[in-house]
C-alpha cells in the first residue's frame, strides 16, 4: 500500500533537513504507527504522504500512486483525521458533513449512524463554533470515514477525548482493520500504539531510530521481572521483585506459596515507553 525510500525532507526556510533517509513499507490491511515525540516530524511525513507537502527527496509510492503525479482520484481512496482538524464554523455539524461528502466523486454513507456512534447525534445540528476540542476531533474522525477510503491517516485521534469516547474511536479503528482498510496512525500516545499497532515506527529528530511489532519490542527487553506480595509471619503485606526466569526456582517464593501466603503475582517488564526511552533516549512528550 505504501512503500517510502530514502526520503528527505526540508521546509525552504530551514537550514536542516526535517525528515532524513526515511524508508519503510505498509501492507495492505495493517496499522502501522509512527511513535514518536512532537516535533519528531511526524506530521510532516503525513502530509508528504497524503500529497499536501510536494519537493521531497526520495521515492514516494502511496496506493500504485507516484506523489510526484497525483490525480484528484487519490483523494477518494484515502481518508485524513487531522489532529487540529478544520471546519466552517457557522455550519452545523451535519451541514459540514454533508458538504463535504459531496466532494467526493463516489457515493458516501450517511453521516446519521457515525454521528451517533460518536455520540454527536444530539449535537447534530449544533454550528460546530459551540463544539469543544474533543467533540472537534469526533467530527474529523467521522469526516474522514464519509467516503469508506481504502487507507486512512490518523494524527492523533484520540488527543482531547475522554476516556469512554477514545474507547468508541479505537473500537472503530480495529473494525476498520478487520473490514481490510490499511491505517496509518502517528501518535506520541504510547498506549494507543500498543493497542492497535501491528508495527510500529520509533521516530526522532526526523529519522526512524527502530521498527518492529509492539510484542518484539517488549521481547527484545532484557527486564523481564516479577513482583509479587505475601504475607509476612507479621500478618504484614510486603513486596519482592525477581527475575522471571528464577521465579520457578526461587525458594523463598516457593515457601510462600507453599504456605499460601501469596496475595498478589504479575509480570513487570519493560512497556513499549521504556523501550522508546531506551533506543532513543527521548521521553514521549
Amino acid at each position: 500500500m505504501i512503500t517510502v525510500k530514502n526520503l528527505f525532507y526540508r521546509y525552504p526556510k530551514n537550514k536542516a533537513d526535517t525528515l532524513r533517509n526515511i524508508s519503510f513499507e505498509v501492507k495492505k490491511g495493517e496499522i502501522f504507527g509512527f511513535l514518536g515525540p512532537s516535533g519528531a516530524g511526524k506530521s510532516t511525513l503525513q502530509k508528504i504522504l497524503t500529497g499536501t507537502l510536494p519537493d521531497y527527496q526520495g521515492e514516494v509510492s502511496v496506493l500504485d500512486y507516484s506523489l510526484n503525479h497525483l490525480s484528484n482520484d487519490y483523494y477518494n481512496k484515502i481518508g485524513v483525521d487531522f489532529e487540529f482538524p478544520n471546519f466552517y464554523s457557522k455550519f452545523t455539524a451535519l451541514e459540514n458533513l454533508n458538504y463535504f461528502s459531496s466532494l467526493y466523486s463516489q457515493e458516501t454513507l450517511d453521516p446519521l449512524p457515525l454521528l451517533q456512534r460518536m455520540d454527536l447525534q444530539e449535537d447534530a445540528q449544533k454550528p460546530v463554533a459551540r463544539f469543544s476540542k474533543g467533540m472537534k476531533t469526533r467530527l474529523g474522525f467521522i469526516r474522514c470515514l464519509l467516503h469508506d477510503p481504502d487507507l486512512l491517516f490518523l494524527d492523533e485521534p484520540t488527543s482531547g477525548l475522554d476516556p469512554t469516547n477514545a474507547r468508541i474511536l479505537k473500537d472503530i479503528v480495529k473494525e476498520l482493520k478487520n473490514a481490510g482498510k490499511t491505517i496509518i496512525l502517528t501518535t506520541h500516545n504510547m498506549h494507543d500504539a500498543e493497542e492497535l499497532c501491528d508495527r510500529v515506527a520509533f521516530i526522532v529528530d526526523g529519522e526512524i531510530r527502530a521498527m518492529d511489532t509492539p510484542a518484539a519490542f517488549r521481547h527484545s527487553s532484557r527486564e523481564k521481572n516479577v513482583m509479587y506480595t505475601f504475607i509476612t509471619q507479621k500478618n504484614i503485606e510486603e513486596e519482592r521483585v525477581i527475575p522471571l526466569n528464577t521465579l520457578y526456582s526461587d525458594s523463598h517464593f516457593r515457601a510462600m506459596s507453599d504456605a499460601d501466603k501469596v496475595t498478589r503475582v504479575h509480570s513487570s517488564e519493560q512497556s513499549l515507553e521504556d523501550i522508546f526511552i531506551s533506543i532513543t533516549g527521548r521521553q514521549l512528550l
